[in-house]
Formats: C-alpha cells, structure tokens, sequence
C-alpha cells in the first residue's frame, strides 16, 4: 500500500503520540482569537472540558459564561454575530447541538449567521458517561440542517485546523469532538479544505479484492491498522478520510467507487443519517455500489472504556477486518 506522505511518519508506531481532538479545539480557539479580536467564545459550564479555558484565560473580556443554558447561548450567539462578532458556542454535544437544535435552527442556520457550534464529549468513547452523554445522532441532525458546515476532525492537529479555517469561514459550522485522546495520524502539512478529503492510503493493484473504505472522524487509524492485515489476505485498502461530512467530497467518493470492488464507511456514530447516510445517498443516485456502513446499529450507547465500546461495536480495527474479510469469505 501507499501512504500519503503528509501523514505522521510514526503512523503505526505503537508510541505513536495521542491526545483529544478538544485539545486542539482549544489551542486554536485561543490562535483565532489573537489572530481576530472579533472571535468570542461562549460555554454552557463546561468550560475546562471542551477547553475554551484556554480562550477564556487568554481572553476574559471577549469570554461569556452563561451556565446550564444551552438554548440561550445559542441565541446569544446569533445577536454576536449580527452585530460583527464571531462566537463559538461550546458544550457537549448531546447539549449542543442535541439539546438546543431549535434555537441553532432558527436563530442561527435560517439566519446564516456566523457562529461555530463547538460539540465535545461525542461518540461512544466518551465512555463511562454513558448513553445519555453519548451523542451519536449529532452529525445526522445536523447534516439535515440548511446553511450548516459538519466537521469531524481525525485528531488534534486537525482539529486545530478546523478551527482556525472555521474563525474565517462566513456562516455557521458544527464541529465534533471527542474527549478520549486518539493517535496523531496528521502533521502541520496535511491538507485541510473546504469539502476536500485526503486519499491517504492507496490500494495495491495486484490483489484479487479491493474495498474502498471512507473515514471521518477519529476512525482513520482503526482503519488504517486494518488495511495492513487485511492486505495479507489479499485485500487492497485504499482509505479517504473525510473531515467534512457536509459538504461532501462528491468527487473523492465517486472516484474511490469507480476503483474498487465495494465501499466500507467508518464513523463513530449512528450508521443513519452521517457519513454512512452521505456516502449511499450520493452513490444510490449517482453511480451504484454496494456499500457497508460501519457504526452504531440503530441502538444507544451504553457505559464502559472506550476501547471495550470500540470492541463492542466493530469499530477496532479487529471489528473492520472481521466485516470486510466477511464480505469476501477469506
């Protein structure tokens, strides 16, 4: 196979450096912030966990706490940015954009407003918080909403990225990020674009199968250890990882289709309605291909560490080599 010469050289290193996709939320916020004297930032009480602290510290007089209001914040949010601000609202996501919803709708999508949904603690290696603090739905509802921008960043380094590119972007962006740390597969070099994805590992031609698999998120890696194993087996892998599920890389997805035998999606979240729901949507109307999405199966999450869920739900890289080694009968 053929890795992306932008990515961490230590990529399948087991020292390969981790840390949480909010870490780099919050050095970013805190860049923008002094690239930006518009950018304010706003937390419902969780401002040490999704790391706003640092802007907040950094920034106090352009920082508001408004509690245990999610709904509010949102709304306050919208008049910020009509009046030239550019907030970025920060809770977890089963809180925002899970609980507040109506207000992201109207006050700030219908509106085309400049603010940046900031969604933490997302997905199930969240953990021992639970299913109710497990946000696995958040990428569908908010995939459906008009004028939104969905990004789910692959680590820290990336996450960063995004948030500086969304401090400039004009209109309204959800970003998804996790609490548990995850391997840094990315560099300062790596691309990052507006509905691009990275081809970052390409397939060998002289294998008998060929899958095609799509990542967003932090599932890359899972993936990416999975095509190793899953080439022994006569198996080429080729992986795009998709930052962006709205917009979609429409031109990436169709190409990868168009050379290989199926399409694996891979998402830490509902199979409905993200990535999985993108990818079949935009292939079922513009070039058929069979396609299997990996994810949470219709069901809540439930509490535990976050490598048993992953375990639990195929979504390790023994849960992906199991199901495409399946599809082939190898």
């Amino acid at each position: 196979m053929k890795i992306a010469s932008h990515l961490n050289p230590k990529l399948f290193d087991e020292g390969i450096e981790k840390a949480p996709t909010r870490d780099g939320f919050g050095e970013g916020l805190r860049e923008a912030g002094e690239k930006d004297p518009k950018v304010v930032a706003l937390s419902a009480d969780l401002v040490e966990s999704t790391r706003a602290n640092l802007f907040a510290d950094a920034f106090p007089d352009r920082f508001i706490e408004v509690g245990v209001a999610e709904q509010n914040m949102a709304s306050v949010a919208s008049g910020l940015a009509a009046v030239g601000k550019i907030p970025f609202i920060t809770s977890y996501a089963m809180f925002s954009p899970g609980r507040n919803w109506e207000q992201i709708r109207t006050t700030i999508a219908y509106n085309e407003r400049n603010v940046k949904i900031i969604g933490a603690h997302s997905g199930i290696s969240v953990g021992p918080d639970g299913a109710t603090h497990q946000a696995l739905e958040d990428m569908a509802i908010m995939r459906a909403m008009p004028n939104m921008i969905v990004i789910a960043p692959v680590d820290a380094v990336e996450a960063k990225k995004a948030t500086l590119w969304a401090s400039t972007y004009d209109g309204p962006v959800y970003i998804r990020l996790g609490r548990e740390k995850v391997p840094t597969v990315t560099t300062i070099g790596t691309p990052f674009q507006l509905g691009q994805g990275g081809l970052w590992i390409e397939k060998d031609d002289d294998l008998p199968h060929t899958v095609g698999v799509i990542t967003t998120g932090s599932m890359f890696h899972s993936a990416a250890s999975a095509a190793v194993e899953l080439e022994k087996k006569g198996i080429g892998i080729s992986i795009l990882h998709l930052p962006m599920v709205k917009p979609l890389d429409t031109a990436g997805v169709l190409k990868l289709a168009e050379s290989h035998d199926i399409i694996v999606t891979v998402e830490e979240h509902q199979r409905n309605g993200g990535l999985g729901g993108a990818v079949a949507e935009l292939l079922g109307e513009e070039r058929p291909t069979k396609v299997i999405r990996l994810g949470i199966d219709d069901q809540f999450g439930q509490t535990g560490e976050p490598e048993e869920l992953l375990k639990h739900y195929g979504l390790d890289k023994n849960g992906i080599i199991n199901k495409i080694t399946e599809v082939f009968g190898v």
